[in-house]
């Protein structure tokens, strides 16, 4: 059972663990291009060097937790959405990244350069609705969503890079990944919604 000062003990953890990951933001939005150290977040923070690396961990693990700190906020975007329409899912996960254009354009290569493999992502949340949408007679019930749902994570995280390398932006990045989605939901569509799921890509612009 946790005692009352246990409790108090993680909610003071928490706190400055927010306190680092909002410094390290902030550091990243003055200079993009900064060399993040542990001594330059802690001096932000108002925390000593030893409780960023207790909270976080070395300096490579910031990603993870800026990471973590994003799909945190794509879940509570998404739990508040009244539908599982996979558009949405696609939508929301665009217009936070782009939200927050050097944050997540640092955060997305400091993954590769890492070689982090994230345990939470947007694709899972894609999975549901996909399922969803053929549970609910949207889609064939002979469609794989769990490969449809692969395959349309990949042309997005396509756009993802291209954005992240400035070749398109953001109104392009939201295009490609809404296009990707489309496509696959005409191919995978059930026949009294073919027509429906078809219908954005007859009138979609040149991407």
């Amino acid at each position: 059972m946790r005692t009352a000062g246990g409790g108090l003990r993680e909610h003071h953890k928490a706190r400055r663990r927010s306190r680092i990951l909002d410094a390290t933001r902030e550091l990243l939005r003055e200079c993009p291009e900064t060399v993040l150290s542990t001594e330059r977040i802690a001096a932000r923070a108002e925390v000593s060097p030893a409780t960023v690396y207790n909270l976080i961990g070395p300096r490579e693990k910031i990603w993870e937790a800026l990471a973590d700190g994003f799909m945190d906020e794509l879940e509570c975007r998404l739990a508040d959405l009244s539908t599982g329409d996979p558009r949405e899912v696609v939508r929301s996960t665009v217009r936070l990244f782009v939200g927050d254009p050097v944050v997540s354009r640092r955060m997305v290569r400091g993954w590769e350069e890492s070689g982090l493999v994230l345990d939470r992502s947007p694709l899972g949340r894609l999975r549901r609705a996909m399922a969803d949408a053929r549970a609910q007679g949207v889609l064939r019930a002979d469609v794989d969503t769990e490969a449809l749902a692969a395959v349309v994570s990949a042309a997005c995280v396509g756009a993802l890079h291209q954005w992240v390398a400035a070749l398109v932006d953001d109104d392009r990045f939201l295009a490609r990944a809404l296009f990707a989605l489309d496509v696959a939901l005409a191919a995978a569509a059930a026949d009294p919604y073919r027509e429906q799921l078809s219908a954005p890509l007859r009138t979609r612009n040149t991407l």
